[in-house]
């Protein structure tokens, strides 16, 4: 019988040291979404792979890829993106799914954002009247499109005074400074969809095709750095652009509403 059970033992552990490990660079917003949670055990089950995931902003996994520190990155700022392909740090980009940005605030919205139909018009508001607003401040790809909305509305974000914050964190914690502030924050909807301290906040500007927020998995190109595991991230892409990836993306809600759409290229 001992010599059964060390037999097991052994061979318990000769299976765990087999475990293949990619390290995947994801985004604050993915994993404060909870979607993380769910597909990396199904990950797992029908791949083998131990995905490692490091949780930083855009602008931090796209120099950890560049740096070859990671296999794959998954993040939400195709400008950003595209020049990480373009400069020969990423093999190839491959959207997976999107939602959309929201503009989050005090229920009675002193700003009066409710009442505008743009972005440009929501922004140029926060500006024109300085309600305290929080910035995530930390080049991550919320971040990148807050900047993008600030200057498509006509005014400097680097111009701004006091009443504007940026505290350089991500977006679990930006949305808990801004909720203790009462202030305005950019979020994307699946993380405020999924965050637990709403209260006296709400949703008070949704809806500009603008707002679209789209996440996309890139491989690090393995011609820069001989170490990373291209074939790990190519079995991780098969799986997150198959039916079971869709079937959980598309299926994840809370309280009935779906944080994020799958819409990879299935071919």
């Amino acid at each position: 019988m001992i010599k059964v059970l060390a037999a097991l033992f052994v061979f318990v552990l000769g299976t765990a040291a087999q475990a293949e490990v990619l390290r995947l660079a994801v985004t604050t917003s993915f994993n404060n979404s909870g979607l993380s949670d769910v597909l990396l055990p199904a990950i797992k089950e029908d791949t083998g792979l131990d995905v490692q995931l490091l949780i930083v902003g855009t602008g931090q996994a796209l120099r950890l890829g560049e740096a070859g520190d990671v296999d794959a990155i998954l993040v939400h700022s195709k400008s950003s993106e595209e020049a990480f392909v373009a400069d020969g740090h990423g093999t190839h980009r491959r959207e997976i799914m999107y939602n959309d940005f929201v503009l989050i605030g005090p229920s009675d919205d002193p700003a009066g954002l409710r009442d505008l139909d743009t972005a440009a018009a929501a922004f140029g508001a926060l500006a024109s009247q300085k309600p305290r607003f929080v910035s995530r401040g930390d080049d991550s790809g919320t971040h990148k499109k807050e900047r993008a909305l600030w200057a498509d509305a006509g005014v400097d974000a680097d111009a701004f005074g006091d009443w504007y914050r940026a505290v350089g964190a991500g977006m679990g914690a930006s949305l808990n400074t801004a909720t203790a502030m009462g202030a305005y924050i950019l979020s994307d909807r699946a993380s405020w969809l999924n965050f637990g301290n709403k209260d006296g906040m709400a949703i008070l500007f949704a809806g500009d095709p603008i707002l679209f927020n789209q996440y996309s998995f890139l491989p690090v190109n393995p011609a820069r750095h001989s170490h990373v595991r291209n074939d790990l991230a190519q079995t991780l892409e098969a799986w997150l652009t198959g039916p079971r990836a869709q079937a959980l993306i598309d299926g994840y809600t809370i309280d009935g509403e779906t944080l994020f759409t799958f819409n990879a290229n299935t071919n």
